[in-house]
Order: structure tokens, then C-alpha cells, then sequence
């Protein structure tokens, strides 16, 4: 007999189903990954060619706060007077960097301060000041960030005017300012003014912290002055450079420094020498912002030497041509008595300073690029560079710009008479193209270089679609977000199998390819295990990869005027650089990796990059003398992972040491002022048997030493 009741209790059940389907539904992320057992083996005996240290290379450029209010200590903006001294809410021509450093405003009435074009100290023009018996007129900066006690060292360059009565009768006076008491301040007065321009130096030591520290420059008496420049810096500074940066970048252990970038297609190499006050401000045409000019061959050069670095230096084959490129060889590399070395010796360095690696040009392949031309006019200008340049030094290292279809595929949407005419060519595109960059290089300048490079710009949160020709947007799985740039590489790897193909010759070549500029995705641990991703992917293919540059140096770090620390980024370089070793050998695993979402030849390789211990990318390399082993292991899935490790041609030993990058969210970085969630830490295993638990969201590298 049915109950009636029956309909209602099934009825009562689905629903009681269905609502804790969709409650488990809601507490698991969409594409989580479900904790796993990977299985991997380190073959000791199979191993690649040794891993370069140049591969720990970072890229820097005079770009926004790269050294102006970061690496440089400079602390004054505008320090030079590239713009008039007033009060207008805009700046023309515009500046990009304008919230960077503080901006020079008038303390009276802005018709006190007005631009003088004739008797200009440097550049175009020079405020002059005119003193008023009644006012206290003259020019300020606020904005500066003050340590109580911490010594400030600064100069500035000024000139007296006379008076109608033809008597010099002007007195300037320097204030530093930390709070708006009459006692928040220290000044020093200079009344013996010349109607030339001198320099004066100063000295102050504030007793008070500030956030907003101000700069005043006051004059009394009769008559005019003029400002000619202005510098402060604390008084620790190591030649011009913050120390607490510098020896950041030391633990990194930054191995080269490539200077270049889009700055450098209309840099003029001859107006950053000499005295840094008398080198006139630049508008950078390719970034829209103003450069203090005080970052030169010199500064660069003594930086590398600081953080220990090779440098790498980019010339201009944008507006800039072949003679002038061998002319700045011939400054840096060439005997004192040569006409080039002369002058170098005339601004204090005798001596060559020996630089191997030079850059021809940068991303000459795209149209943002200051004197961008066709891939066949190019050809022709890189070649009468590189003859021009080892006329001056025969021993240098050239490095070519170059762009696999890999690199193209993703800048073309940047090409906009393409875009806007709708003429974009079908991706991917024709190896030996118009658009084959590289190709186009190897084929007809490959006598005019050593090594060719590849930049690697990822477009975060979209793929290529190959019917619709365009990037989608798409919402990845995590660990697909992370594997993408290190795809760009195996692609790039895969797109140079393809030369070999075309240019037999190739194979058996010493042309290599370098990363000179890389990123790896997005912010906090995101980033973390996409460069860890990245690093492990060139160190699979080091018969081909001999220097990378990470873009920046500066970006792996956090920083205000008065504290610094590493972002999550910068751990990794210091992990890695400072720990793994240097021979790869082989890691063979169960479990291949997946395909991620997009096209091949354009956003993926063929084959996807990493190990095949999905879902944990491993990579392993070993000292010289085989006597050490590391062991590198990333988990991009919000699970812990169970992994198994078997060694061939050795064995583990009990006692191992674990070094971790971890975090408490995705997105959260490291920021000086908002605390440090990103973390690494060292630990000690004992009574190891080859099982670890790698936990969600880290990177691991375990050190082992072999019997």
C-alpha cells in the first residue's frame, strides 16, 4: 500500500540534494585542483649544458621611478627647471613621472618668479627670483620624506642680478622644513653672491620625522637671483645610489644589468656625461615623461659595479645612427688617449671600462618605437651598427632586436594603421615574413651579431582565438594563468626549431637567443610562481637561452622615500640565484601537462612547457662537481600535492634542507608601510624517504647534499 505521503518525502529529498550540491558547489573554486600523487625521477646522469649566470640578468631603463625616486637618492623633482616655477594645475608638455618626485611652486605672488632665457645656467631656461623689501619671495617643494636625525647633504647653483642702482645686494636663503612651527626648520644663508654662477653646498639634520618635508628657497635685499639647480640627497648615499636598494639587489644577486628600453631610440648618448648639474633635462619622446638627466654612462656603469653586474648597454638605432653608436664604444671601451677615451678621462675615469655586452636597438620592430622602419631598411641599419662598432672594439658582444612570430602574434595590436585600416595579417603569421622579425635578422645580418634577443609580454587573462583573429578575454584556471608566460617560452624555443629547419646552417651556429626583457604576470604570488614557472623553463633549455633580463630589477622590489624590502618577485631571484645549481638534469614524471586554452604559434606552444608531474612544475640541477642537488617544486593549485621523489645515479640523504615562498593570498604583495604576507623561509627535513607534501600556492626548493 503507497503512502501518500510518499511524492512530498522524495520531493523533500531532491530538494535537500540539490541545496548541498550547490553549497559544496559554492565553497570549491571552479578551477580548483584536487590534491594528487605525482610521481617524479632525477636522472643525475642525463644533463644539459650549464645554466648561464647571466640567466639571472634584470632589465632597467630611465623609466618612471626606476632610479628617479627609487634607485637614484635624488630627492628634489625637476631638480634642473625643465618647467616654469608656477602654480598651473597642468604641465605641457605632459609628464608622466610628475607625481614621482615634488614640483617646484612659488612662495609669494607668481609673477616673482619668472623663467630668464638669456643668462640660463642649463637648459632652456633658469627662474630668476625677484626680491621684494616686503615679501619673502622665492620657490619651494614639499612632498619630502624626512628621517629625525638622518643627515641630508645638498648644493644648489646661484647667481645674483644687480640692482638699478648697480649695487649686487641679494642674500639667498636654504631652508629645510618639517613641520609648521617657526622651530621646524634649519636654514643657512649665502650672501656674497657672484654675478656668475657658483655652487653652494649645505647641510641639514631635521629632529623631527616627516612625511612632508619642504625645501624653501628665500632671498632678501635688492635686485634678482638665479636658481640654477638644486640637489638634496641623505648624506648615506653610495655615489648618488639609496644603500638600502643596493644591497637589496646584492642579496638578489643580479648578475647583469641590460640599460636600454624604449628610452633609448632617441637617447643622445653625449648628454649624460660630465657634470651632472649641467646636463640639461630631456624629454623622453617614447615615454612621455621628463628625465633629470643626472643617470648617464657613468652612473649606470657605477651601479653595475656596486651590485656587482655585468653591464649591457642598449644604443640608439632609432633616431639615433651608426657613427654615434661607435663613438660611445670608443667612450666606454676605448684607450685614454684615443679621442673618445680623452674625454672620458676628462670626467674622471682614466681607465676602459671594458663593457662586452652592447645592445643594437630595442623592439625596432614596433611601431611605438622612435624611428620604427620596415624589417628590410632595418636589416641595413643594424648591420652598418655593428660594423661601426666592433671597428671601435672587435671583442664586443652584440645582441640583435629581434621578434619570433611568437613575439609579433601578441605586439601586432599595437600596430594601429593596422588595426584601423583592418589590415592585421592573419595569425599566426608566415615564418620569413614581413612581420619575422628574427627571421629576417638570421637570414641577412647573422655575420652582425652574437646573440639575437626575444621579449616576452604576455596578455594577462586572454587568449588567441584563431577564428575570430583576435585575443578573448577569458577567466583561466589559476594554474593555467601561471603557466602562460612560461608557454611563451617553449614556443619561442619551438619557433627556433623552425629556423633550424629553414637555415640548416643554424644548428651548428654560436648565435644564440637571450630574454633581455621578460614578465611573468601579475602581482603578489600570482607573479611568484610565474617567474619561478619561467626561470624552470629556460633552465630546460640552456643549449639555447645564454642571458635573460627581467623587466625590472626595481619591480622586484617595494619602496618609499625612507624603507624598502622585497616584493614576492624579487625572493624568487634571491632563492634562485643564491641557490639553485648550475647543471640541469633531467626530470621525468607520470603525469604530462595540460594543454591551456589558445593557439599554437601565437599564445602556446605545441607541446605546453613544464614537466610532466602535472600539476607541479619540478625542475633539478646539480653543482659542478655533482656533489650537491636542488631540487625545484611549484604548486599553482590551491590543494596541497603529494609528490614522490626517486633518484637515478645517486641517493637522497636523510637530511634535506626545504626553502619556501608562501603567502597568505593570491593577490597580495609585499609593501613597505602595509606589511610583508609574502614570505620565504628555510626548514630542515629529517628522515627523508623521497615523500613530501608540497603545500597550495608555493615554491620549494629543496637542497640535497649526494654521497
Amino acid at each position: 500500500m503507497n503512502s501518500p505521503h510518499r511524492p512530498t518525502l522524495r520531493i523533500c529529498l531532491v530538494f535537500i540534494l540539490l541545496t548541498f550540491r550547490l553549497c559544496l558547489s559554492a565553497q570549491t573554486k571552479p578551477d580548483e585542483i584536487p590534491s594528487m600523487k605525482v610521481e617524479a625521477s632525477i636522472d643525475l646522469t642525463q644533463q644539459g649544458p650549464k645554466i648561464d649566470d647571466l640567466l639571472y640578468g634584470h632589465f632597467i631603463e630611465n623609466l618612471f621611478n626606476w632610479f628617479e625616486g627609487g634607485l637614484w637618492a635624488e630627492m628634489i623633482g625637476d631638480r634642473k627647471f625643465f618647467y616654469p616655477v608656477n602654480n598651473a594645475d597642468t604641465l605641457k608638455p605632459v609628464n608622466k613621472r610628475a607625481g614621482i618626485l615634488g614640483r617646484w611652486k612659488p612662495i609669494a605672488s607668481e609673477t616673482s618668479v619668472v623663467p630668464e632665457y638669456k643668462n640660463t645656467y642649463v637648459g632652456d631656461h633658469t627662474p630668476r627670483i625677484l626680491v621684494d623689501s616686503k615679501n619673502k619671495n622665492g620657490i619651494q617643494q614639499s612632498g619630502l620624506p624626512l628621517i629625525k636625525g638622518k643627515k641630508y647633504e645638498g648644493r644648489i647653483v646661484l647667481a645674483s642680478t644687480t640692482s638699478e642702482s648697480g649695487t649686487p645686494g641679494t642674500a639667498v636663503e636654504v631652508a629645510l622644513v618639517w613641520g609648521p612651527k617657526p622651530t621646524d626648520r634649519q636654514s643657512i644663508t649665502f650672501d656674497k653672491l657672484s654675478s656668475e654662477y657658483q655652487k653652494y653646498n649645505f647641510s641639514f639634520s631635521p629632529i623631527l620625522d616627516s612625511k612632508d618635508g619642504r625645501i624653501e628657497i628665500t632671498g632678501t635685499g635688492t635686485g634678482s637671483f638665479l636658481v640654477g639647480a638644486v640637489s638634496l640627497m641623505p648624506a648615506d648615499n653610495i655615489d648618488g645610489f639609496r644603500p638600502d636598494l643596493i644591497d637589496l639587489l646584492k642579496q638578489m644577486r643580479v648578475t647583469m644589468f641590460r640599460w636600454g628600453g624604449n628610452f633609448s631610440s632617441g637617447y643622445e648618448w653625449r648628454d649624460g656625461i660630465g657634470d651632472r648639474d649641467q646636463r640639461a633635462p630631456k624629454y623622453d619622446f617614447a615615454w612621455t615623461v621628463v628625465e633629470q638627466n643626472d643617470i648617464g654612462t657613468h652612473e649606470f656603469l657605477n651601479l653595475c659595479r656596486l651590485v656587482g653586474a655585468e653591464p649591457n648597454i642598449g644604443v640608439n638605432s632609432g633616431f639615433g645612427d651608426a657613427y654615434s653608436a661607435a663613438q660611445w664604444v670608443e667612450y666606454v671601451n676605448g684607450a685614454k688617449d684615443s679621442p673618445m677615451g680623452s674625454w672620458r678621462t676628462k670626467n674622471g675615469h682614466p681607465e676602459p671600462f671594458k663593457v662586452k655586452w652592447w645592445g643594437i636597438g630595442n623592439e625596432m620592430y614596433g611601431q611605438w618605437q622612435l624611428g620604427h622602419m620596415s624589417l628590410d631598411h632595418y636589416v641595413i641599419k643594424h648591420n652598418l651598427f655593428a660594423k661601426r662598432m666592433r671597428r671601435v672594439d672587435p671583442d664586443i658582444i652584440l645582441v640583435a632586436s629581434g621578434a619570433s612570430p611568437y613575439e609579433m602574434n601578441t605586439i601586432l595590436r599595437h600596430f594601429h594603421d593596422l588595426v584601423e585600416t583592418q589590415n592585421v595579417p592573419k595569425r599566426p603569421i608566415a615564418f620569413g615574413s614581413r612581420y619575422d622579425w628574427s627571421g629576417g635578422l638570421l637570414k641577412n645580418s647573422s655575420q652582425y651579431f652574437n646573440y639575437i634577443s626575444e621579449h616576452i609580454y604576455p596578455l594577462p587573462d586572454h587568449y588567441f582565438d584563431a577564428d575570430k583573429q583576435e585575443f578573448i578575454k577569458v577567466t583561466d584556471p589559476f594554474i593555467d594563468e601561471v603557466r602562460r608566460p612560461a608557454n611563451r617560452v617553449k614556443g619561442t624555443w619551438e619557433a627556433w626549431k623552425v629556423y633550424e629547419q629553414r637555415m640548416p646552417w643554424l644548428k651548428n651556429s654560436d648565435i644564440k637567443l637571450v630574454w633581455d626583457e621578460w614578465v611573468s604576470g601579475k602581482r603578489g604570488l600570482h607573479g611568484v610562481l610565474g617567474t619561478a614557472t619561467v626561470l624552470n623553463e629556460i633552465f630546460r633549455h640552456t643549449e639555447l637561452f645564454k642571458m635573460s633580463a627581467y623587466t625590472c630589477a626595481p619591480c622586484a622590489l617595494t619602496y618609499n622615500g625612507t624603507e624598502s624590502g622585497f616584493k614576492g618577485i624579487g625572493l624568487v631571484f634571491k632563492l634562485y640565484a643564491n641557490n639553485f645549481e648550475s647543471i640541469p638534469v633531467q626530470v621525468n614524471g607520470n603525469s604530462p601537462q595540460k594543454e591551456v586554452k589558445g593557439t599554437v604559434g601565437v599564445d602556446k606552444p605545441e607541446k605546453t612547457s613544464g614537466s610532466n608531474t602535472y600539476p607541479l612544475d619540478i625542475m633539478a640541477a646539480v653543482s659542478a662537481d655533482g656533489k650537491k642537488l636542488t631540487v625545484s617544486v611549484i604548486n599553482a593549485t590551491y590543494a596541497p600535492q603529494n609528490l614522490k621523489l626517486s633518484l637515478l645515479g645517486g641517493k637522497f640523504p636523510m637530511k634535506i634542507s626545504q626553502r619556501t615562498i608562501a603567502g597568505s593570498g593570491i593577490e597580495i604583495e609585499n609593501k613597505v608601510g602595509e606589511g610583508f604576507p609574502i614570505t620565504l623561509n628555510e626548514t630542515t627535513l629529517t628522515n627523508f624517504n623521497g615523500e613530501l607534501t608540497i603545500s597550495p600556492t608555493t615554491v620549494n626548493l629543496f637542497s640535497f647534499n649526494l654521497n
